[in-house]
């Protein structure tokens, strides 16, 4: 008899033995999982700043390397609508003539609509205007390009006004954006951190220290990163952004472990705290 009550006190002691293991096995693998979804689901205060490290003192700096641009340059594929006006309006007419389009296909009807014909630049960085002929306009700007049109036209009519603007300038805004999209360019320049405010400013995911803007110049890509949350921001020539430009907001860790792991983080203190209730159970 005795025997069977130390069989008894040893089962009981190795019960209770296993019970508290697994308890802080329980506790071992669960604590840090937590944890680490608990760390990982932050964004600080610091990294959502922007411009974090610009102050007075260094005013003066940023405004000896501030890149001031006024105007965005023509280039090769752009829409360019041009009217023209003076004095005498019959001697302009030829030079605005209005959008004509077939009425149905196959059709030989033609009907207008009230709005200018736009002028594509060519390959050759030309314009060609009716009567006038072709005018150089690539890699000049929007005030640059009107005065060489006008240049020619004062041979056939006194003192002309061109009005020039472009039609299909765009930026591309990707990424951890509100609402991403096509930015239009209205005005003579954006600055990135406009182009930025018009798809919805960053999302709390978006990486300030991280945005992409790619560029083509003379027929090349360019790839530039910028940081945000450096003043030295102003001092890019990708502070503003030109036609066709495309920014892209690169995502933070919180993201990374927020879209793509979050099922497997689950999936593992889920597995856990059942393997952890069912091993407590089964002791008990």
């Amino acid at each position: 008899m005795q025997i069977f009550a130390y069989i008894n006190i040893f089962l009981y002691l190795c019960s209770r033995f296993i019970l508290i293991t697994m308890q802080k096995i329980s506790r071992i693998l669960i604590c840090p999982l937590v944890v680490a979804m608990i760390a990982t689901g932050c964004v600080t205060q610091k990294q959502m700043t922007y411009l974090a490290d610009a102050d007075m003192s260094k005013i003066d700096s940023i405004n000896a390397s501030f890149i001031s641009r006024s105007e965005t340059v023509i280039r090769n594929g752009d829409a360019l609508t041009i009217f023209v006006s003076a004095l005498d309006r019959e001697a302009v007419a030829p030079y605005n003539l209005p959008t004509v389009t077939f009425a149905a296909p196959g059709s030989t009807n033609v009907q207008t609509t009230p709005m200018l014909q736009y002028y594509i630049v060519d390959e050759a960085g030309d314009v060609e205007l009716p009567v006038l002929g072709k005018v150089h306009v690539a890699g000049l700007t929007r005030t640059e390009a009107a005065e060489a049109v006008k240049r020619q036209l004062e041979a056939q009519v006194v003192n002309p006004l061109v009005h020039l603007q472009l039609v299909n300038a765009k930026v591309s805004v990707l990424g951890e954006v509100k609402t991403p999209g096509q930015v239009p360019l209205h005005g003579d320049r954006m600055t990135i951190l406009e182009a930025l405010a018009a798809a919805g400013d960053l999302t709390p995911y978006g990486r300030r220290d991280n945005v992409l803007v790619t560029r083509e110049v003379n027929g090349k890509l360019e790839v530039v990163r910028i940081n945000l949350r450096s003043a030295d921001l102003f001092a890019s020539p990708y502070y503003y952004l030109q036609q066709n430009d495309v920014v892209y907001v690169a995502p933070n860790k919180v993201r990374a472990v927020n879209s793509a792991n979050s099922g497997l983080w689950l999936s593992i203190v889920s597995t856990a705290l059942s393997a952890a209730t069912v091993i407590v159970t089964v002791v008990k």
